[in-house]
């Protein structure tokens, strides 16, 4: 379980710096719709991991105490990525549509690059 926690405060590390250099992405050059769409995409994306990590632990302890769990929070999670299109679609002069899908992916790519680079240590 402690390799678990590691990896989760990895991640959450990662989805931290990624919206930080969104931020500065967004402040700092011209392309400033696309860099608000990537940060509104990888914000709710950063919730998702979030929620999915969480859903997860409950789900391993209820595992271990014999218990069962009602879900892991899919339904929410695609709820959210609703959220944000819908949010995209309301403004779209200002944030751009195609950055914040790419955005909703950002916890995906994190989890992934995690893997390629902790492999060894499992």
């Amino acid at each position: 379980m402690k390799h678990y926690q590691q990896m989760m405060a990895r991640q959450r590390k990662w989805m931290f710096y990624l919206l930080a250099l969104l931020i500065l992405g967004w402040g700092l050059t011209p392309w400033q719709p696309i860099f608000l769409g990537l940060l509104l995409g990888s914000a709710l994306s950063f919730y998702n991991l979030w929620l999915m990590q969480r859903k997860i632990r409950k789900l391993g302890e209820a595992s271990a105490d014999n218990k069962s769990v009602r879900g892991i929070g899919t339904f929410t999670r695609l709820a959210s990525g609703a959220l944000a299109v819908v949010i995209a679609l309301q403004f779209e002069e200002h944030i751009h549509l195609i950055s914040v899908v790419l955005g909703l992916m950002a916890a995906y790519i994190v989890i992934f690059i995690d893997y390629l680079f902790n492999k060894s240590t499992v």
